[in-house]
């Protein structure tokens, strides 16, 4: 059952309570507080000594079952989600509040016939974390049809594959068609019946999501308010690896590896075509002296040491990856990759690209190697198990962030928090590695 949407007197009735228990709580202004921490970021993103280490939480699902909810929260309830990350930020404290809230719909889904995405509430049971469905979304002979034209493959090939409801995009004409008579030349697709029960689909699920990104947006505000900056993406950027778009969209994993020894070119021309097309949607950053700055990057899933061999690494994945990195500093970016797997074969790489520009969001790597490595050169995130915070003591996690915080925080150029999904932490683990920056100081 849905949450009873507030009156915007009644949130701000509220909002005015929390700021004050904050204050309180703090001894300080909420102003004041948003800018320590924003400052303390910066400063660590920047390889600066802060006035100590700062700490990041990403809610997900750790929010909704800190609330008493299940994921289906997130799809099916955002209201009460959106409560669930209010009330995880209030209670534990982070320096930023991460992604804090996304925009998911388990109405859109529905309403598009999502194939590649399973999500609790809809086609999985309600209390079953997200899962992607990775698959041969582009068949190796189809290289040609994408290179000539992604725009046009995207419309009348992937949509309709991953996507039930688009089924009928397959039958339109090519986009790169000219025609005559200009678009009346393609008008004939649109009395077809099927287009009909199609446009209807897209409006509706057009409207529901058009209302969540308003919802999600003046959320985000409400979180700054109350003294949490965000630390999500927040630019219109390129995003990481080229080669993970075809990996995780297109070719499916076992379609790359075997594409890098049967049509090894075309996989390059494929990442260069990606990165081109995304290199041209861009733009440049906007920075605010009163926010936290202006990030760029994405996940990168296929280029950890279990992958691809150093030879591999080198021919099909890091030159896109710094292509795209170098790209996003250019356009005023700092970028904060999530460098998923291990990299501890990989870290020298790295040192090609400016310092003191990009987040290396740890994951599984070795982080006091990376310290070692890249300690001078570029932030470093993360740093906490999420098997210590789902199965150890508090007493466990305090000792592990103690070490990270002298060993890993030392001369600055560090953000303490999970290296991955915290979905089910124990929260008085949670409230340990908060709490472990403000008794510890690094060095």
């Amino acid at each position: 059952m849905a949450t009873q949407v507030k009156t915007e007197g009644l949130r701000q009735q509220e909002e005015k309570k929390l700021i004050a228990q904050i204050e309180k709580k703090n001894g300080k202004a909420i102003d004041q507080i948003r800018q320590e921490r924003i400052k303390r970021i910066r400063d660590a993103m920047e390889l600066r000594e802060p006035d100590r280490v700062p700490v990041t939480l990403q809610t997900g699902v750790f929010a909704a079952r800190y609330a008493g909810l299940t994921p289906s929260a997130m799809y099916y309830d955002q209201a009460a989600y959106r409560d669930a990350v209010r009330k995880t930020l209030v209670d534990f404290e982070p320096d930023t509040s991460g992604a804090a809230v996304a925009t998911n719909s388990g109405l859109v889904l529905e309403l598009l016939d999502a194939r590649h995405q399973r999500w609790p509430g809809g086609n999985l049971p309600p209390d079953v974390p997200y899962q992607f469905v990775e698959g041969e979304y582009m068949k190796p002979e189809e290289y040609d049809i994408f290179l000539a034209d992604p725009s046009d493959f995207i419309m009348r090939y992937y949509f309709p594959r991953i996507y039930g409801a688009l089924a009928p995009f397959s039958e339109f004409a090519p986009l790169g068609t000219l025609r005559e008579n200009g678009f009346t030349g393609f008008l004939g697709f649109f009395v077809r019946p099927e287009f009909k029960q199609l446009a209807e689909r897209v409006y509706k699920a057009a409207q529901e999501q058009e209302k969540l990104a308003k919802e999600g947006n003046a959320f985000a505000q409400e979180i700054e308010r109350l003294g949490f900056p965000s630390q999500g993406r927040t630019g219109s950027t390129i995003g990481g690896a080229p080669l993970d778009a075809i990996a995780d969209l297109l070719r499916g994993m076992r379609g790359v590896m075997l594409d890098m020894y049967r049509c090894p070119d075309k996989l390059i021309a494929a990442c260069d075509r990606v990165l081109e097309c995304r290199i041209n949607q861009a733009k440049p950053a906007n920075h605010d002296p009163k926010k936290l700055l202006e990030t760029g990057g994405g996940p990168l899933h296929r280029g950890s040491d279990g992958f691809m061999s150093l030879k591999q690494f080198e021919k099909f994945y890091w030159p896109g990856l710094k292509k795209s990195t170098m790209a996003s500093i250019e356009r005023g970016y700092h970028v904060s990759h999530f460098f998923e797997g291990i990299w501890d074969q990989r870290l020298e790489y790295l040192l090609e690209l400016p310092k003191g520009r990009v987040v290396f969001h740890c994951e599984k790597t070795d982080v006091f190697k990376a310290k070692e490595v890249l300690g001078n050169h570029m932030c470093i995130q993360g740093g906490v198990p999420p098997t210590i915070l789902q199965t150890g003591s508090p007493q466990d996690v305090e000792e592990h962030c103690k070490k990270l915080i002298k060993v890993v925080g030392k001369g600055g150029g560090f953000i303490l928090g999970a290296g991955s999904a915290i979905d089910y932490a124990k929260p008085e683990n949670i409230k340990a590695m908060v709490d472990s920056v403000k008794k510890y100081a690094a060095g």
